[in-house]
């Protein structure tokens, strides 16, 4: 049987790289068609959601924290009493930003002195951390010209200190190059695995292999390994440019993040197969795989976040593989994190793995009798 499927797996490499068509999928990036879904892609911060953590219980403190409270902008989600508390929340993205009142606020802009104001902002999504922070800035400033007309005062009396974590530069290289890595892997991935089964047919050969001793799960299986290898080879090469080229930190466990692939892959191979099972001709299977692979990466939040799309559309979001893929790879490129964090994105991918393999061997099955 094994010797079968390696026939059929060097078969299935030598076909893919003799063919032009195919050669140019591998090497030349494929043009991404825009298609915009009207609310998923938006950059606006509708609310966003801060903790406080005040250690000084005068009017001026009181004052600025109203003033959180009453903008339209922020949503308050937790109060904390200890600094211990912080981390988790920012850690766990309940939180993007945490605005910290020192113990001197009030007593300092009374005495006439500038008061820091610490703010920590979620710098994971630099694009979303800017905004938050001129949201931030804006709040601020206000507060500080009614204070200063009020008491008649020279300059601003609250001095504004930003930390932001995990992308302390804020630069957006790196958190979209972690997510190209998981974007390009699954347009490669899918558009190999969608002409497969359309070539055969479109070439007259698939006929060929039902007189063959290849059982459809041999067959499956031979088809199904070429597009995890190709899809390995290419994260493996963008890993090391946004590495060694682009500087982007890799601070999390490797063996991690080579299982959250190769789960991630299996989902974007069943998804190919299932399409290719469905294709009569290479330009069919084209078509299918730009059907699926545009909706996935808008509903991913590789670009936009998903807590700002409608609650139906981010219910869609959890069958969407990239999904739980882009979040394993900012935590292990950002945050250093390793299996015990990221079981739960595991999991889910190797549900839709398994439902779409055993949708495509059904219609695989199905199709050649």
């Amino acid at each position: 049987m094994f010797q079968r499927i390696l026939a059929l797996i060097r078969k299935e490499f030598l076909a893919l790289l003799k063919d032009p068509k195919s050669r140019a999928v591998l090497i030349v990036p494929p043009l991404v068609q825009l298609l915009v879904f009207g609310y998923a892609a938006t950059f606006d911060l509708k609310e966003v959601p801060y903790a406080v953590y005040n250690e000084d219980r005068g009017l001026a403190s009181r004052d600025l924290l109203a003033r959180f409270a009453g903008a339209p902008s922020f949503r308050q989600v937790a109060e904390i009493r200890a600094e211990e508390e912080l981390a988790p929340l920012i850690d766990a993205r309940k939180v993007l930003v945490a605005v910290h009142i020192g113990p001197r606020f009030s007593a300092d802009l009374e005495a006439g002195r500038p008061a820091p104001l610490q703010v920590i902002i979620d710098g994971r999504n630099s694009n979303t951390a800017m905004v938050a922070l001129n949201y931030v800035r804006s709040v601020v400033s206000r507060f500080n010209d009614d204070w200063v007309d009020r008491r008649g005062l020279d300059g601003p009396p609250a001095r504004l200190e930003t930390r932001a974590w995990f992308n302390p530069n804020l630069e957006s290289r790196w958190f979209f190059i972690p997510g190209i890595v998981g974007m390009l892997t699954l347009v490669v991935t899918m558009l190999v695995t969608a002409l497969t089964v359309a070539r055969e047919r479109e070439q007259g050969t698939f006929d060929q292999l039902l007189v063959t001793p290849l059982r459809p799960g041999e067959i499956l299986i031979g088809k199904t390994v070429p597009g995890l290898v190709v899809g390995i080879v290419q994260a493996t090469a963008i890993l090391l440019v946004a590495t060694l080229w682009f500087k982007v930190p890799f601070l999390g466990s490797l063996p991690a993040f080579y299982v959250g692939l190769v789960l991630f892959l299996l989902s974007g191979v069943g998804a190919g197969l299932l399409i290719s099972s469905l294709s009569a001709t290479q330009q069919q299977g084209l078509l299918g795989a730009f059907l699926f692979m545009v909706p996935a990466v808008i509903l991913s939040g590789f670009a936009t976040p998903i807590a700002n799309m409608p609650h139906a559309v981010q219910v869609v979001t959890y069958i969407d593989p990239l999904r739980y893929f882009l979040v394993i790879l900012r935590k292990v490129f950002l945050e250093g994190a390793g299996f015990a964090i990221l079981v739960d994105q595991f999991w889910p991918m190797a549900l839709i793995g398994a439902a779409t393999l055993l949708l495509a061997s059904w219609l695989f099955r199905h199709r050649m009798y």
